[in-house]
């Protein structure tokens, strides 16, 4: 639903992709106006402000496009984990590394499932 309490064509809610994610469904939206694809739940289009999303499934594979280590993990986290932006062609997703993942910016990687934060939030994990 949109601020004003109208619906939208597809409007993808953080609960709907977190469950989507943990069936093994990487989920994110595709502006219908000019095709700006995303890789988590907006109410509108960062490219061109549309607010009529479309759900799709995102591939599987991608490319590390930036990584880094979390040495001092915020509270609730073990330190020492790795992320990384994935570049998934149009849409690019936050996500984990797996702890013997050695990709490193360019390398390819696939999405493995999820790890889960200290309240049980889902995340997206490639290896």
């Amino acid at each position: 639903m949109t601020a004003s309490g109208d619906e939208t064509g597809d409007l993808l809610r953080y609960d709907e992709w977190a469950a989507a994610l943990e069936d093994g469904d990487l989920r994110g939206q595709r502006c219908p106006d000019c095709g700006h694809e995303t890789a988590a739940p907006k109410a509108a289009c960062g490219r061109c402000g549309a607010r009529d999303l479309e759900t799709v499934s995102l591939p599987t594979e991608g490319t590390v496009y930036t990584e880094t280590t979390v040495a001092v993990a915020p509270e609730g986290f073990d330190g020492g984990y790795r992320v990384a932006v994935v570049d998934l062609g149009e849409a690019r997703v936050l996500a984990r590394l797996a702890d013997d993942c050695e990709a490193g910016i360019g390398d390819p990687v696939e999405f493995s499932g999820t790890v889960s934060g200290p309240n049980g939030e889902p995340a997206p994990l490639f290896d």
